[in-house]
């Protein structure tokens, strides 16, 4: 079995106008949820043995926070340009290039490719918009990552906004 956390970039900051893209910072309301978020995450039991995201500013910042929370060394984080603003089939390829000995594999990067993912990978999962800072939790009853495909079953849909029963 393969878990798979898709998880969008926490909240960032649109006050400096002349920051490109790319190099936009978290607001402090990312900064808040970000480690949040990967305290729910463990709460759950739901713990990546491989965290990769974009290196996009916001989306590095995102990582940092919520990679020590997960039991994760920062220099343990795998930084792949290819994640910045990747399309659906981007972030698939890199999902089956994982190795087989990782079980949990946290996927970091951005709108609209992690919520068009997601929904492609699980059809029922029916995911308008996954939230900054968002987390969809998805298993595969399979035994490596070149299989994933549309099978995945969702475990949990988590955002900060998100009431928990």
């Amino acid at each position: 079995m393969k878990t798979l956390i898709l998880i969008r970039h926490a909240k960032s900051d649109w006050h400096n106008l002349n920051a490109s893209d790319f190099d936009r910072e978290l607001s402090s309301r990312g900064h808040h949820d970000a480690p949040v978020m990967a305290k729910r995450a463990v709460e759950k039991g739901l713990i990546p043995d491989l965290f990769v995201a974009s290196p996009a500013c916001r989306a590095m910042q995102t990582a940092t926070l919520m990679a020590p929370h997960m039991s994760i060394p920062r220099e343990q984080i795998v930084w792949k340009d290819e994640l910045y603003l990747a399309s659906p089939s981007m972030l698939l390829d890199t999902i089956r290039n994982t190795p087989d000995h990782i079980n949990t594999l946290a996927l970091l990067a951005h709108n609209p490719g992690i919520t068009s993912l997601a929904n492609r990978l699980c059809s029922s999962a029916d995911i308008d918009n996954v939230p900054t800072s968002g987390m969809v939790y998805l298993k595969f009853e399979i035994d490596n990552w070149q299989k994933v495909g549309q099978s995945g079953e969702l475990i949990d849909f988590d955002y900060p906004k998100k009431r928990n029963s």
